[in-house]
């Protein structure tokens, strides 16, 4: 069966500043930062032809291929979903280049989520129909869909706020270390996390992601034209996406297991079609948009068994030196969040050993997608 494993490499990565409020709009943002990625990796845009992005990406390819300055576009590709779009957009551009269908891809998310108006303000259009069975009832933000799966698994499986600061708290140390970050020079304690204001019961303040204006991007070439780049490549090892059966947004009402969400399904795939397991993984870079996800994604991709996620965090198991070093960016609890794609240029930086957090010798990293929504994700290895 034909494999994409280590056919391509993500050779370029940029971004822009990261802040509540940013001047510029999504589009000179996203410009800004496929720039960045095309001039770290050596590459003029004008040999840019393959484009992807979101769903919910406001900044189109034909915008972003005109502002920038790129040839004619062979590929272009968009992936719906939210946050569970980040890895897949790498995954089709890796599939393409390695297809002979493109040459240089560039996958972007530009965001003015600080700024800007939240996605469910425009009540006309929140109904579709899974969200008929949460909207009328009250459930209107993502935060109160993944209150409910928290509460859910703190019941079943004696979970505690304890373990969700765990996650919280290695989040930001590693933001404490990262200048670009949002959290930067800013400590979280205990008592600050369980003093904190509810957002979405249990959730606190800390467990949720940041607001956050800013747009990263990267660039997805052949693994043999990736050795004449400037950096380091670090390849596509593996990549997968997940849509388990009956799956019904964040709150998964029809599934057999609720807290069996997606990260499942795509991991199954992702270490089907890997030459390394969770054991051999050195940093991970787990979509953290709530800090719940964190110990539903550690079960689903592998890390410990069902109910064990929680306990996982304990002894310092999530931060540098620890059983599995998170987030170490900061992530979207503490870095920022531009639906996760600064999760991607983290992993890339490790295994360039760039990292403002680096794992010694990291020559692994797994980096995921949204949890609870259809998902995706990458395995990054080192040459």
């Amino acid at each position: 069966m034909a494999s994409l494993k280590d056919a391509t490499a993500i050779v370029g990565i940029g971004q822009t500043p990261f802040a509540k409020q940013l001047q510029e709009g999504e589009k000179a943002l996203a410009c800004r930062a496929v720039l960045a990625a095309l001039h770290d990796a050596g590459i003029a845009p004008a040999e840019v032809d393959a484009f992807a992005s979101y769903t919910m990406e406001e900044t189109d390819e034909v915008e972003v291929a005109k502002a920038i300055g790129a040839g004619d576009v062979t590929f272009f590709s968009k992936v719906g979903y939210g946050g569970g779009g980040s890895c897949a957009t790498v995954g089709h551009l890796a599939a393409a280049v390695a297809t002979g269908q493109a040459s240089v891809g560039v996958a972007w998310r530009a965001r003015k989520r600080g700024s800007g108006p939240r996605p469910w303000r425009n009540t006309a259009v929140q109904l579709p129909t899974p969200a008929q069975w949460t909207r009328p009832f009250g459930l209107l933000r993502p935060a109160d869909e993944i209150a409910m799966l928290t509460r859910r698994y703190l019941h079943e499986y004696g979970a505690t706020r304890d373990h969700l600061f765990n996650v919280a708290l290695a989040c930001r140390n590693r933001a404490n270390q990262n200048p670009a970050a949002m959290m930067y020079e800013r400590p979280l304690t205990r008592d600050m996390y369980m003093t904190s204001r509810w957002i979405s019961e249990p959730l606190c303040l800390f467990d949720n992601c940041l607001e956050t204006d800013g747009a990263l991007a990267c660039v997805v070439v052949s693994a043999e034209r990736a050795r004449d780049c400037r950096h380091r490549p670090v390849y596509v090892h593996s990549v997968a996406q997940g849509l388990p059966a009956q799956h019904h947004g964040m709150v998964n009402y029809w599934n057999d297991d609720p807290l069996s969400g997606p990260a499942w399904t795509a991991a199954r795939q992702l270490w089907k079609q890997s030459d390394v397991t969770p054991e051999d993984v050195d940093v991970a870079q787990i979509y953290d948009a709530f800090t719940a996800l964190v110990p539903l994604s550690l079960e689903g991709y592998g890390f410990c068994g069902r109910g064990e996620g929680g306990a996982f965090t304990e002894g310092g198991a999530l931060e540098t030196g620890g059983r599995l070093p998170l987030n170490t960016s900061g992530g979207g609890l503490s870095e920022a969040y531009v639906h996760g794609f600064n999760l991607i240029n983290e992993g890339v930086k490790q295994l360039r050993g760039t990292s403002t957090a680096q794992v010694p010798d990291a020559a692994t990293c797994l980096v995921t997608a949204g949890e609870g929504v259809p998902t995706s994700a990458l395995l990054l290895c080192a040459p």
